[in-house]
């Protein structure tokens, strides 16, 4: 089985890379952006740079769904999972059309009101993980996982 762990740098790496017991067991790569966290935590992984800033950036969402297209036909994973931002929108649509999984983990600190990210994705994703029983009223479909911080 092949990984593809998709996330902007920050908080939504730190929570993917915390999964380290799961994700170290399966071949793998990243999609982040080139930054200091990244460059450190990430040093012996397999790693593609994406665009960045995401947020409300049309040139850049062009430039990602590109990306995405071109990851995903060589690379092939079975599982894309994502903590967000924007940069996992693009590689979760092309992904359900190469035929991926998909899995979305709504972040930890939104307890109150729902991800734009997690708002464009949730409709191809296969499964869609919240770390907050209140997380239900957005993402009816979503299954509590608690805490994973």
């Amino acid at each position: 089985m092949k990984i593809a762990i998709v996330c902007s740098t920050g908080g939504h790496l730190f929570q993917l890379y915390i999964l380290k017991d799961w994700w170290k067991k399966y071949e793998r790569f990243w999609v982040t952006f080139r930054k200091e966290d990244a460059l450190s935590m990430l040093k012996e992984e397999k790693k593609y740079w994406a665009y960045y800033p995401t947020t409300r950036n049309l040139w850049n969402l062009i430039r990602n769904t590109i990306l995405a297209w071109r990851i995903l036909r060589k690379e092939k994973p079975d599982i894309i999972v994502s903590t967000g931002a924007g940069v996992a929108v693009p590689f979760f649509w092309l992904g359900k059309l190469f035929g991926a999984k998909t899995i979305f983990i709504e972040v930890y600190d939104r307890i109150d009101s729902p991800t734009l990210t997690g708002k464009l994705v949730y409709p191809v994703t296969d499964r869609f993980l919240l770390q907050w029983e209140s997380q239900k009223k957005f993402y009816p479909r979503g299954i509590v996982v608690g805490e994973m911080l």
